[in-house]
């Protein structure tokens, strides 16, 4: 399958690194427009030197400002006001259960993890309806399903993130536009790296090796009993933003390596 985004612009949030930074070097290496979103202009002239280094003839901008608030999506909308492809990746996540989740970090998941997407989507659906043709995609997460009772917050964002993406997805109906989310499971991101990498060290092993233990032990349902790599994720949202994936919209789609039990 070639997929070919020639033509096309896209804006992937949260893009200067891990999952995000692997979406933007698919999607603008199969000839897209790329906006790379990061908080800090110096992250993002980095990752867009790492994209060049991958696809040298990528067509490449760049956007610092945090989405996760409402005055930094406003200012993307202003500099950039209409797009052809949105990924909504911005996220965060970390441990909490019901007694030690505060206020504070509940309002926080929910305007970084939620409204970032919202806010977003708001914004730039209308255009794409009006033009025919769009692509919306949010990524979620396993944890939207499988709820983990140490990470309340970021479950209940993440689930969030899917009920949003359904009815979006219907409001678009006939319209050419689609709108979808996709659902990781453990992946070697930084912050996955970053969590695992001091384990690794102490225990004189990598991080791929921590990983997978970490897999095993705590995703034991997992069909490829290791975490998924960024490009894997990526590869997914890349065909999701194709023009080949027309007719999947509304859906959840996991890549997730099997940690999800269900057949449907």
């Amino acid at each position: 399958m070639n997929i070919d985004l020639s033509g096309k612009t896209a804006i992937v949030s949260a893009s200067t690194a891990g999952i995000g930074l692997a979406i933007a070097t698919g999607i603008a290496a199969s000839g897209a427009e790329t906006l790379i979103n990061g908080r800090k202009q110096d992250a993002v002239e980095r990752a867009i030197e790492t994209i060049r280094k991958t696809a040298p003839h990528a067509k490449l901008r760049g956007f610092a400002g945090d989405l996760g608030t409402r005055e930094g999506c406003d200012a993307l909308a202003k500099a950039v006001p209409q797009t052809d492809i949105l990924v909504n990746n911005l996220g965060v996540f970390g441990p909490g259960d019901i007694f030690t989740t505060e206020d504070d970090d509940w309002e926080r998941y929910f305007q970084v993890n939620v409204m970032s997407g919202v806010r977003l989507t708001r914004h730039y659906l209308k255009g794409m309806m009006e033009r025919k043709w769009g692509r919306v995609v949010f990524i979620s997460s396993e944890s939207g399903l499988n709820i983990p009772a140490d990470m309340l917050a970021y479950g209940f964002s993440k689930t969030a993130q899917l009920s949003i993406a359904r009815g979006i997805a219907k409001h678009a109906a006939g319209s050419g536009v689609t709108v979808n989310s996709v659902l990781p499971g453990p992946t070697l991101s930084a912050g996955f790296r970053s969590m695992v990498e001091e384990t690794a060290k102490e225990q004189g092993k990598t991080v791929e090796q921590v990983g997978t233990e970490f897999v095993r032990a705590h995703r034991g349902s997992s069909i490829i009993q290791r975490p998924a790599t960024t490009e894997e994720v990526a590869n997914m949202v890349v065909y999701v933003c194709s023009p080949q994936a027309s007719a999947t919209t509304g859906a959840a789609l996991r890549v997730d390596g099997g940690v999800v039990d269900t057949i449907a």
